[in-house]
């Protein structure tokens, strides 16, 4: 055999050795990375291999609608002894009649806040007073039939029969479970899953005093898981369409302390609604079921609803409004207590009322925001 051949000989081993030792290591990078993967999937994490089997869930969405309307004077002074006064209005039509104009606007809320502006008390010693106004302990049924959940105390007239008829008032209300707040009382109530909290005060000037009292609350409230806060505040000059300067600067001060939502009343006519950093503040919804004049010449107000939108929890940016223009009474030549939601013509008057009001302020931009679809 020659050399040559030889050497050819040698060539073909060494090319076939290297071929079987390639297509070894090719066979042991395999089976080391199906073992790699079996031992990753045996050992990952259950979370991570829910990613993996399991599409993304969508968040948690809630939202919560509140409504605020004015002045409840569930009664009247009790030398207002005429005919058509509110007492004489119950002898005659009885309790349901009061209810019967709202078309259901409480009712299918999720929580709804006015002003009670009254007593509710057998009581008989009174304040030195002009006005003290007083109602039947009885009269809480209208405040359930019209559905609502939480009144305001804190205003100028709830110690008008003294200590007694406060502690009565707010006895009366429990016994027929209704939410009060204001003062040092807070309304807590929990609404799919949502915690909401209301808070009160009388606001006659932007003290140092009341600001820190708001800031504590609002504060405390937090702690205790509140998602949203309505402030309430009793101010103004009466008769005024047009807010005082420190019943915006309190307000806004509110609003930088966490509120999600301020609303007023006392004036007994509509004042305007300003957008302040996000949130909304209504200085004056004026009177709703007003039994301290039998024929005011302004009967027109509103109610003020909100629907607060959240994801898992946590309040969204989204806005939606609903400003539903309401006549104190269902007849124009008096005041019969009977709070009448307006449609046509004099829906429209009130709601450019509401508008020109507001522009006093400031331009009416929240009206952007406002529910296409009223509530019923």
């Amino acid at each position: 055999m020659t050399e040559q051949k030889r050497t050819g000989r040698r060539k073909q081993r060494h090319l076939k050795r290297w071929v079987r030792l390639t297509l070894f290591g090719l066979f042991l990078a395999a089976a080391a990375a199906f073992a790699a993967n079996l031992v990753v999937t045996e050992e990952a994490p259950e979370d991570v291999m829910k990613q993996i089997i399991e599409p993304e869930k969508e968040p948690v969405r809630t939202s919560i609608t509140i409504s605020a309307a004015g002045d409840f004077t569930l009664g009247t002074d009790e030398t207002f002894t005429y005919a058509g006064s509110f007492p004489d209005e119950v002898e005659r039509s009885g309790l349901a009649h009061f209810t019967k104009g709202l078309d259901g606007i409480f009712e299918n809320d999720d929580v709804s806040t006015v002003n009670l502006e009254t007593t509710l008390t057998e009581a008989t010693e009174k304040a030195v007073k002009k006005f003290r106004f007083k109602g039947d302990p009885a009269y809480t049924q209208i405040l359930n039939d019209a559905g609502i959940e939480s009144v305001n105390l804190a205003n100028n007239h709830i110690f008008d029969y003294l200590e007694q008829g406060y502690e009565d008032t707010k006895a009366n209300l429990k016994s027929a479970n209704i939410g009060y707040f204001g003062y040092d009382d807070q309304y807590v109530t929990e609404v799919k899953g949502v915690k909401v909290g209301a808070l009160g005060y009388e606001g006659w000037e932007d003290t140092a005093e009341i600001r820190a009292q708001v800031e504590t609350d609002i504060d405390r409230l937090r702690e205790e898981g509140m998602s949203i806060i309505v402030v309430h505040f009793h101010w103004g000059v009466e008769r005024s369409y047009v807010p005082e300067e420190s019943q915006r600067t309190l307000a806004q001060f509110t609003v930088d302390a966490g509120a999600d939502l301020v609303v007023g009343h006392h004036p007994h006519v509509v004042q305007g609604i300003e957008e302040y950093n996000g949130k909304f503040i209504v200085y004056s919804l004026g009177n709703f079921m007003f039994g301290g004049n039998r024929n005011p010449a302004d009967k027109d107000t509103y109610v003020f609803q909100q629907t607060f939108h959240l994801e898992e929890g946590k309040l969204t940016d989204k806005k939606d409004l609903n400003v539903v223009p309401f006549s104190i009474s269902s007849r124009t030549d008096r005041n019969d207590y009977q709070p009448t939601r307006l449609t046509g013509s004099e829906k429209e008057r009130v709601m450019d009322k509401i508008i020109d009001v507001s522009d006093q302020i400031e331009e009416s931009d929240w009206v952007q925001y406002m529910n296409s679809e009223p509530s019923s």
